[in-house]
């Protein structure tokens, strides 16, 4: 770095999206159509949904490629896009043969994250 460089003040940049929230809320809005209400309600399905998908790919592993892309559609749906992007790993690594416990452990954190803060919006 050069010493011009070196002694100016340089202030970290903000991150591009809030990284408190594992949900894109102003996608959610929008896909809503701004009624609070519906949020609450579509969050709530998303969450029990969320569940028992991940139960059923468990249960029925042959299943998991279909319902892991359910759950990223829904995932895109309200703004939970690490969870659609984990889903998507997993199909990818159902597709290739490698890695899928590893994505399917992803894909599970990612869920556990996203629900916990459903969890927390809809105690509000």
């Amino acid at each position: 770095m050069t010493p011009e460089l070196q002694g100016m003040d340089w202030m970290p940049s903000p991150p591009l999206a809030p990284i408190d929230c594992p949900l894109d809320l102003d996608h959610l809005s929008r896909m809503t159509l701004g009624d609070a209400e519906l949020e609450q309600e579509v969050l709530a399905m998303f969450a029990e949904q969320a569940a028992r998908l991940l139960a059923t790919m468990t249960a029925l592993p042959a299943e998991t490629g279909a319902l892991a892309h359910k759950l990223k559609g829904s995932a895109r749906g309200i703004g939970a896009f690490a969870v659609a992007d984990a889903a998507a790993s997993l199909e990818t690594a159902i597709r290739t043969g490698h890695g899928r416990p590893h994505a399917f452990a992803a894909l599970k954190e990612a869920v556990a994250e996203v629900r916990a803060a459903i969890a927390a919006m809809l105690k509000r």
